[in-house]
């Protein structure tokens, strides 16, 4: 339920409906936007009497929320989430963040040759995973604490927060140092996992699993808000269907839809969703044109090498043109609205 205030409410009769709200089990979010002032409230609903709400002189307006998600909902938070890293960056606040990396930090000299490359080229943010999650137990899993030192390292040296992906939720301790926390596509209805993450003071990159509905994805951060963290983006990253050219099919209108019923930044994956490097640029430059807040692309510096994930991991070279002209449809965009 959400109750939209009138302009300039009396703060005595506010604050007496806030208290009574609360006595009758209600969590209260106070949400301020450019024309509506809202409270919403989380709970049983069921108890509480919207005309009765509705009469009093400084309420607009009492809405119910049919949707299961609310914290995540734009009803319940009209305006853009906008999430603060360090260095003054920003992801939603109508800017494109890029972020970049390889799939999997290998070595001290692979991490930190192409983290000053993708900052070279305009990433804000250094990606890379170091607990890497495979189908197969017989691949390479990752470097693990040794990956986590080498990624929070290179990141400093170049004045980038780091995102990694965490699975276990045994391991959040170890990625003390990690900038933001990514679950990725297999964990995205880990809900112990969620919940845990809930309870942490970091950004969170939430994938899209890959036979999951808009409603999923939302619930899932659902889960993560419900327990305090609100710094939740979505990232869209493909979904299975019957086309085996690529990983998987990216739904570029995930972007608009996600972005109609939620508040909170969406960003695409183009690299992981084609899973060819030569897709990667074309699905890019779609995902900015649809609106995304911004794109997660894996780069290389020797992707014929990489121990993991080589076909859809791009030459800088590629990437700094990617970047570019991203820039300019995103540009051209802010200029038409």
């Amino acid at each position: 339920m959400i109750v939209v205030l009138k302009e300039n409410p009396d703060q005595e009769q506010l604050n007496s409906l806030i208290e009574w709200l609360k006595s009758k089990n209600m969590e209260v979010f106070f949400s301020e936007g450019k024309s509506q002032t809202i409270l919403g409230l989380v709970g049983d609903t069921t108890q509480i009497d919207g005309d009765l709400i509705a009469a009093l002189d400084i309420v607009e307006s009492v809405r119910r929320i049919q949707e299961p998600y609310k914290k995540a909902n734009r009803k319940f938070h009209p305006a853009d989430t906008v999430i603060e890293l360090p260095n003054g960056i920003r992801i939603g606040d109508g800017s494109l963040t890029i972020i970049a990396g390889p799939s999997a930090v290998e070595s001290e000299e692979q991490i930190f040759k192409t983290a000053a490359l993708v900052k070279a080229a305009g990433a804000s943010i250094l990606r890379g995973a170091t607990f890497k999650a495979r189908t197969s137990p017989y691949s390479f899993q990752g470097l693990r604490e040794e990956g986590i030192r080498l990624l929070v390292a290179a990141g400093k040296e170049n004045g980038m927060p780091v995102v990694t992906e965490i699975s276990d939720i045994q391991d959040i301790d170890k990625m003390a140092d990690i900038d933001i926390l990514q679950v990725g596509a297999r964990n995205m209805k880990n809900y112990a996992l969620l919940k845990e993450l809930g309870r942490c003071d970091k950004p969170i990159f939430l994938k899209r699993g890959d036979s999951s509905t808009y409603e999923d994805l939302l619930m899932s951060a659902e889960y993560i808000m419900s327990k305090g963290n609100s710094k939740v983006v979505l990232v869209e990253r493909g979904i299975r269907t019957f086309e085996n050219y690529t990983n998987d099919t990216l739904d570029i209108a995930a972007v608009p839809a996600l972005k109609q019923h939620s508040h909170l930044p969406v960003l695409v994956d183009p690299s992981r969703s084609s899973g060819r490097a030569d897709l990667v640029e074309p699905l890019a430059l779609a995902a900015t044109a649809a609106g995304a807040d911004g794109l997660t692309v894996e780069v290389h510096p020797d992707p014929q090498h990489a121990v993991t994930d080589g076909r859809q991991q791009l030459r800088p070279e590629a990437f700094q043109s990617l970047v570019r002209k991203c820039r300019t449809i995103h540009s051209a965009i802010k200029e038409e609205n």
